[in-house]
């Protein structure tokens, strides 16, 4: 789908993907301390929070006031258009649209990944393998995203460009956070996201649609980002100097007059959230791509109804208020 910019960046245990957990009996944490005591957030993982609850992926936006940037930033970002969920059904032309899931446990293999951009990857050894789902599939020339949670330790790995060679597992970069902790990675740095940050706590997922339990930010793209990054992004891969166009990490909030009577209640849950959490900039694509996980259960009605969301109702929100310390994801 896109190019993720210059410098950006035998199975063993038990292993499920997040589509199939419901259906396989993969616990739910209910609301509480989780691990280390760290409260969780509404809708966990596979028994893991997706970061605390007071993280900024979880920040209610809605009485922010309106970055200073906002309508600079608009105009650059192609507005005369509705949004588009990059997920849902592909109707049998190859994997359904979305990104994958993988969850496993402590006990999965850990296999060695030469990384393209090794010098802002985090070298350790990661759970790949057969069962790792990739985004596009193994044959994609896509962006290849592979998202793994080790439900055992709470731990998330990501990897960009994914794919397994007659030399093992290579990606252009990977990256690995604690999921009960709020710490950012280095500032330079990229993640599997241009943006530096994990890529997980921004994907909409079916289980929390239908059970309407979205507390958190929803990961976007557009095609034209500033060569900068706000707090908490830790990096850009923008091709423009002017301030004038948007950075990585910047928070947009669907307008709180945004009628959704006329649509779906699952739509009218997803509005909410964007009223309330609203999208983050994450990476260089197509304007206004909104990203989900791969689910066979996304409803076609719903991908239909958020397809007429317009742009236009957005504006960028500022979040600098919230800033516990510069090297956390911690919100006041």
């Amino acid at each position: 789908m896109r190019a993720h910019g210059v410098a950006a960046g035998v199975v063993a245990g038990v292993v499920m993907t997040l589509a199939a957990s419901a259906a396989t009996g993969v616990p739910r944490a209910s609301d509480g301390s989780v691990g280390s005591g760290t409260a969780s957030s509404r809708a966990p993982l596979a028994s893991c929070p997706v970061f605390p609850a007071d993280d900024w992926w979880h920040a209610d936006v809605s009485g922010l006031p309106v970055h200073p940037r906002s309508a600079d930033w608009l105009s650059h970002m192609s507005t005369d258009r509705d949004l588009h969920p990059d997920f849902g059904s592909s109707y049998g032309d190859g994997p359904d649209y979305g990104i994958p899931i993988t969850v496993v446990t402590s006990s999965h293999p850990r296999v060695r990944v030469h990384f393209d951009y090794a010098e802002e990857s985090d070298r350790v050894r990661y759970p790949l393998g057969r069962d790792t789902r990739i985004e596009g599939g193994r044959a994609s020339n896509g962006d290849r995203h592979a998202i793994v949670v080790d439900r055992t330790a709470c731990r998330l790995y990501e990897t960009y460009a994914t794919r397994r060679t007659g030399g093992g597992w290579r990606a252009g970069s990977g990256a690995v956070w604690d999921l009960r902790s709020s710490d950012l990675r280095p500032d330079g740095w990229t993640s599997a996201d241009a943006a530096g940050l994990p890529i997980l706590p921004g994907l909409l997922r079916w289980s929390e649609v239908r059970d309407d339990t979205i507390d958190h930010a929803i990961r976007f793209t557009t095609d034209v980002t500033s060569r900068r990054h706000l707090w908490p992004a830790r990096h850009d891969a923008g091709s423009q100097d002017s301030l004038a166009y948007p950075p990585m990490g910047a928070r947009f909030r669907l307008r709180a007059s945004f009628d959704a009577s006329g649509l779906g209640v699952e739509a009218q849950r997803v509005v909410a959230a964007m009223q309330t959490y609203g999208l983050v900039l994450a990476d260089n694509g197509s304007p206004w791509f909104f990203q989900g996980e791969r689910n066979a259960h996304w409803p076609e009605q719903l991908i239909a109804d958020l397809k007429t969301i317009p742009a236009s109702a957005f504006v960028a929100v500022d979040t600098s208020s919230l800033q516990v310390a510069p090297d956390s994801g911690a919100v006041r």
